[in-house]
């Protein structure tokens, strides 16, 4: 096996440890920065839901305000960002290079577009729920647990499985600018070193990653779909 590895992967076979190192650096940022970012994002989505016109507590100014926020921040591309967040995240963390530094603008880039996906996602459940919950007495909270959570909960699951690909891309592209991980390993070492089987295992692992979130996603909405 050993020297199948070799002979296919000879660059890779004396680095693995770096390998597991960087895969250990993606896990952190995406696992942590998806952890943050949906958390504010659902926030974020569920003010804009029940803000919107005809919403539970319709607020035409303050839908709009945080509607062309939400539209700025994403049309930002993120390696510009990252540039516009260093302040911010030398003031978090201390520095604006490292693992750690990173997660502040993957949470910036993920809050945003999870939240409009949230958004959408919510707005899918059939009104007449909402007009019962509302005739039977409940309040705004007891609405948005019971009715918009729990009736959406599928729905959101999809779009955090959708919203998941972009944290793994945006933790790539800040590897490579000092976040380390996988986008710097097939970068740096990989492509700028004409190491190609780097950057080929590099990219295998960023796609299980994919693939396994969206293989647990989809498994938990069929079975809270039952």
């Amino acid at each position: 096996m050993n020297d199948l590895l070799e002979t296919w992967l000879p660059n890779v076979s004396m680095i693995w440890p770096e390998v597991w190192d960087a895969t250990y650096e993606t896990m952190y940022m995406v696992i942590v920065g998806a952890v943050i970012g949906y958390a504010i994002g659902l926030v974020l989505g569920l003010l804009l839901l029940l803000t919107r016109r005809g919403g539970l507590t319709q607020n035409v100014i303050v839908y709009n305000i945080l509607d062309k926020i939400v539209n700025i921040v994403r049309s930002i591309p993120f390696i510009i960002l990252m540039a516009l967040l260093v302040g911010v995240t030398r003031v978090i963390v201390g520095t604006s290079i490292g693992t750690e530094a990173m997660i502040v603008p993957i949470v910036g880039a993920t809050v945003p577009f999870y939240a409009r996906q949230v958004e959408n996602a919510l707005m899918e459940i059939d009104p007449g729920l909402v007009e019962a919950a509302k005739a039977s007495g409940l309040g705004t909270l007891d609405i948005i647990w019971r009715v918009y959570l729990r009736e959406g909960r599928v729905p959101i699951i999809r779009v955090s499985a959708l919203s998941f690909i972009n944290v793994v891309a945006f933790s790539a592209m800040a590897g490579v600018v000092g976040g380390g991980g996988l986008g710097n390993l097939a970068i740096i070492r990989g492509y700028n070193r004409f190491q190609s089987d780097v950057t080929l295992v590099a990219t295998l692992i960023i796609l299980v990653i994919v693939f396994v979130s969206q293989l647990i996603c989809n498994l938990l909405a069929k079975r809270l779909q039952h």
